[in-house]
């Protein structure tokens, strides 16, 4: 199997949304970004599969160590070596991707987060970097555009935050920032028992409402003549505006539930952003 194979594969059994808006892509611009989400999913499972933290610990520092060898020309790893045609031409920094990891690491070391703030530097590092790297890859001409590139990974952040809330609430985190709970009358201990309550459904639309404010503000940052280059990023983002509204028409229902699209709703919503954009 070839390193581009192996992203490939990795993207596509992933099920997640990225995938989709990959597709209409340029086979160049597509490898990139298909390698570029296999090494944040690479990462990301670095941090969430062991249940031991050292061991984590120990595989993300040999991730650091193996984008250390990719940008000395000593790539091993399938990914790192499907990344290796992409580094030059898209500008991927090597520290841009150690401020990926220093993201994921924050799992192992913090699962509350005091106030909004301290959750975007979070959400910044994990998703906001991944969206201006994104940006290099499709494409642009206007510096602006980068200003919607990170506020969209931002947004696209805080949305997976709102429909995995039970999910990660299982694994002893909760990213609604605490301060927010506490103005709602929300517990920590509400979330991790997945008590739904009236409290907590105002909560969540409150969570919806601000990432539907962040979405608009990205959306409108985004200058006239890169909005073709930068279609995958409009494409996932009617994918993930779709969820907040089925989360809504759900009655935020979060703890207990995971929203998802089948595949042939991401696919449909995905060739109509594509081919009106």
């Amino acid at each position: 199997m070839s390193p581009d194979d192996y992203c490939q594969q990795k993207a596509s059994q992933s099920g997640s949304s990225f995938y989709y808006s990959f597709m209409f892509l340029p086979p160049e611009r597509r490898r990139a970004i298909t390698a570029l989400y296999a090494f944040c999913r690479e990462v990301d499972d670095a941090v969430d599969e062991p249940a031991d933290p050292q061991v984590a610990r120990a595989t993300l520092e040999w991730w650091r160590h193996e984008v250390a060898q990719l940008y000395a020309g000593h790539a091993q790893h399938p990914v790192t070596r499907a990344l290796v045609p992409a580094i030059g031409p898209f500008n991927i920094q090597q520290r841009q991707l150690g401020e990926i990891m220093d993201g994921m690491e924050m799992d192992l070391s913090q699962n509350r987060y005091p106030d909004f703030e301290s959750l975007r530097l979070y959400c910044h590092r994990v998703a906001g970097v991944v969206g201006l790297l994104a940006a290099s890859i499709f494409g642009y001409h206007n510096p602006k555009t980068l200003e919607y590139a990170e506020n969209l990974g931002l947004a696209f952040q805080l949305t997976n935050i709102i429909r995995d809330v039970g999910e990660d609430a299982r694994k002893d985190r909760i990213y609604l920032p605490s301060d927010e709970m506490q103005r709602f009358g929300v517990s920590a201990a509400d979330v991790l028992n997945a008590q739904h309550t009236e409290n907590f459904s105002r909560l969540i639309e409150f969570q919806v409402r601000r990432v539907e404010n962040c979405y608009a503000e990205a959306l409108a940052a985004l200058p006239a003549e890169d909005r073709r280059a930068q279609r995958p990023g409009l494409v996932m983002a009617a994918i993930y505006r779709t969820v907040l509204e089925e989360i809504g028409r759900d009655g935020f229902q979060v703890l207990t539930r995971r929203t998802t699209l089948t595949p042939i709703r991401k696919l449909w919503i995905a060739w109509k952003t594509w081919v009106s954009a």
